[in-house]
């Protein structure tokens, strides 16, 4: 069904068909289907269409007899135009009509399937008037109000419904509206004075919502009191009305709530100033605008905002210090930074939130550690990713003039949070991304600097909001995606990769519990060896963290689990041989102790997001003339530092006591393997130089040392990064002898005091003390 602000010009014969309807009545400008059932209404229609697609549509009276008569048929009928007309399956026929006015009913003949009868045009007069005018847009603004709280207006409907100014129409489409029945329908439609058929619709939509709060008699007795005076006048005594049922008006109790909650929010004062302003603009707004929404919920944001509400730290560091270690092995530095931050709060109170990035590869427990920060602190934990965020929208909202905006995950969590000062993770921050829409990580600039987060702006709520008492953690598994302006802001913590050992006693302590408790083994006498568990971790897993490792263990519980659901004799204790038995052969090998030393392979060391690793740098020479050949899915630092190393050995060729001319009769390849991993940065220098020094001397570089340190052109060794888990890296494939550039001696003192015993370290500064160590004469 739809409603028509007008129709086309039209002339009404005096005598038309009639078609007799049980259960529905046909409304003037409203567009209305009809299902015909048998072939002889269908040509009735067909012939109405060819002579002037009008026809006629009559209700009858209830109770409806089998077939119609003309004594059961209403007086008053309605004449419609002919839209369209549908054959459908079975012999029958869906029609669209447009009601065009009402119309008097004399001198019915029946002829079968339809009547047919003399018709009047009812005249409905149209003079203007006070009163009529006063209640139009009284009884139309009263209508939105009532429906706003039920089910919405259709769009169309709702159009219609603001440039009505003629109260017969303006009842004629309330009465369509309201899901009426027939016998309500019909003494509407058989109403002819307008303002009579306005005063009993209005009768109607009363008793369909119960809660309104003016009844008729109350409004009506307003506007015939007004009589023909202005209608400024009119509208005051309707606005007493409201007054007098403003503890019934659901409108006006959310407004005066409003204003409650704002006073009780705690917001500061100029940002309480701008939400009663806001309410001020509410409260003249009609409810079932787009508008009156969008402001409804910027003030519910504003509201829920805790602004003055904070949870109590829990300050007592031994506390801390026992959750810390109960829930995380090793990771002294960050325990240790926790612990300062409680100490400094205990004695300097209120204090400002530090920034802490925790950087380290997978799996070592960053996001784990902020939870555990959260239960030592006692405040609530927050999380969000950042991973593959492209929009600044996402951080700091969306203004208010754009349809459907919201403000940025910061205050959206905070807000749902219900606390002014949780712990907010941000992680994946090295994750972020950039496009038109914005930079993310700029957006962030704000809200992570301690000395402007007290007054942070999000875009949606467009008023100072104090971070200040956030305790903000990101986490990251390298720093160099992250632009400098923002890593300025942050405390930088390294969490390196575990040790072999470390992960076992990680196993025992943390991660097998928890998969016996996950898998329904808690109550079963189920244990693992120690052998069992180091077969596991060097065996079955390569990564700096436990991630992996906890997926071992898990399948090892649950292939057992399985065997005890199926009531088969499961085993109490894992050891080797059922580790074996249960993950089938063995991952990872130890790649050097596999490998033969060999000429013009260098081992390098290698680190990556995931850890650190070991590469095995290969060279080859052929005749001809084209110099270098790199491949291996090399960046152009790397590649860089393979041309460096040559140069460096034809500059040095005498001293080196290589030819001279090899270069003009030898191509130098160098490549290393993994070819579809991409792999650069300057530290594999060394490890390369004495790759192509051991093709052009053909002696063997020990396949057991592996080498680390970017080589300059005046030969001198540089320091790197990653050092740490580039010699875990090692260690694990079975390394024995490391050479390090000298300026990296103070990273070894975070190395394992049992490692170094195992290991040896050399530290070098010039590329001849690696010649002369990996090559001696």
């Amino acid at each position: 069904m739809k409603y028509l602000n007008k129709t086309e010009n039209y002339s009404i014969p005096q005598r038309l068909p009639f078609i007799p309807l049980r259960d529905m009545v046909v409304f003037p400008y409203v567009v209305t289907p009809l299902i015909l059932q048998s072939e002889e209404a269908m040509h009735v229609l067909n012939k109405s269409v060819l002579e002037n697609s009008l026809i006629g549509c009559v209700c009858q009276r209830a109770p409806f007899p089998k077939e119609p008569q003309p004594r059961v048929l209403l007086s008053v009928g309605t004449v419609c135009r002919i839209l369209q007309l549908v054959k459908l399956p079975n012999r029958r026929a869906k029609v669209f009509i447009e009601g065009l006015s009402r119309v008097f009913l004399r001198n019915i003949v029946e002829e079968p399937p339809y009547f047919r009868a003399d018709v009047s045009e009812v005249a409905e007069v149209e003079e203007k008037s006070s009163l009529s005018e006063t209640l139009v847009q009284s009884i139309g603004a009263l209508f939105k109000i009532s429906l706003s709280a039920g089910r919405p207006l259709p769009d169309e409907v709702l159009k219609t419904l603001n440039k009505i100014e003629h109260p017969g129409r303006l009842a004629d489409l309330i009465a369509i509206t309201l899901r009426l029945g027939v016998k309500d329908q019909q003494e509407i439609f058989e109403t002819i004075d307008p303002l009579d058929r306005l005063k009993k619709v209005f009768d109607l939509f009363s008793r369909e919502f119960p809660y309104f709060p003016l009844r008729p008699h109350l409004l009506f007795n307003t506007c015939r009191e007004t009589g023909k005076s202005q209608r400024d006048h009119s509208l005051r005594p309707s606005a007493r009305g409201h007054r007098e049922a403003q503890d019934e008006d659901p409108y006006l109790t959310e407004i005066q709530e409003l204003r409650e909650n704002v006073q009780a929010a705690g917001m500061p004062q100029k940002v309480e100033e701008i939400a009663c302003k806001e309410i001020y603009r509410l409260e003249r707004m009609n409810p079932i605008s787009a508008e009156y929404t969008v402001s409804r919920t910027y003030l519910d944001y504003l509201i829920h905002i805790p602004w003055e509400k904070r949870t109590t730290d829990n300050l007592d560091l031994g506390r801390a210090q026992a959750i810390l270690n109960e829930d995380h092995y090793d990771l002294k530095k960050v325990k240790d930074r926790i612990l300062e931050f409680l100490a400094v709060k205990k004695l300097k109170n209120p204090m400002k939130g530090p920034i802490l990035c925790f950087v380290g590869p997978p799996g070592v427990g960053k996001t784990s550690l902020g939870r555990s920060i959260a239960r030592a602190l006692e405040r609530k934990f927050i999380r969000i990713s950042l991973g593959g965020v492209r929009d600044e929208a996402e951080i700091r909202g969306h203004r208010r003039t754009y349809v459907g905006a919201l403000p940025g995950r910061i205050i959206q969590e905070i807000k749902r949070a219900e606390t002014s000062n949780p712990v907010f993770m941000l992680d994946e921050i090295d994750k972020i991304g950039q496009d038109v829409r914005g930079d993310p990580a700029a957006a962030l600039l704000e809200a992570l600097d301690p000395e402007q987060n007290f007054s942070f702006t999000d875009h949606y709520l467009d008023v100072p909001v104090d971070l200040s008492h956030v305790l903000f953690i990101t986490t990251a598994n390298t720093l160099s995606p992250i632009p400098a302006a923002l890593l300025d802001r942050m405390e930088v913590i390294h969490i390196p990769g575990y040790t072999e050992e470390e992960k076992e006693k990680i196993a025992s302590r943390f991660l097998i519990p928890r998969q016996k408790e996950e898998n329904g083994l808690k109550d079963r006498p189920l244990s693992f060896d120690p052998e069992a568990v180091s077969k596991v971790v060097r065996e079955y897993t390569r990564e700096a963290g436990v991630r992996n490792l906890e997926r071992e263990i898990a399948a090892i519980c649950r292939k057992i689990a399985k065997e005890a659901a199926m009531e088969n004799q499961t085993v109490e204790v894992v050891n080797e041989s059922v580790v074996e038995e249960l993950l089938g052969p063995r991952k990872f090998f130890r790649e050097v102790t596999q490998e033969s030393d060999r000429i013009g392979v260098a081992t390098g060391l290698a680190w990556t997001e995931n850890g650190g690793d070991i590469i095995f740098i290969e060279t080859s020479k052929m005749k001809g003339d084209k110099g270098i050949l790199l491949t291996g899915s090399l960046g152009e630092v790397m590649k860089e530092s393979a041309q460096a190393a040559v140069s460096y050995i034809r500059a040095n060729a005498r001293s080196l006591e290589i030819p001279d001319s090899f270069y003009q009769e030898w191509d130098i390849h160098i490549h290393i393997p993994a070819g579809a991993t991409p792999k650069d940065g300057p530290s594999a220098g060394i490890a390369i130089a004495a790759a192509v020094l051991s093709l052009l001397k053909e002696r063997p570089v020990p396949r057991d040392v592996a080498m680390t340190g970017e080589l300059t052109l005046s030969g001198r060794v540089l320091p790197v990064g990653g050092v740490k888990e580039k010699i875990l890296a090692a260690r694990r494939a079975g390394v024995k002898t490391i050479l390090l550039p000298k300026k990296n001696e103070e990273n070894i003192k975070d190395i394992p005091e049992y490692i170094k015993q195992e290991m040896n370290f050399i530290l070098v500064e010039q590329i001849q003390e690696v010649f002369d160590l990996v090559l001696p004469a």
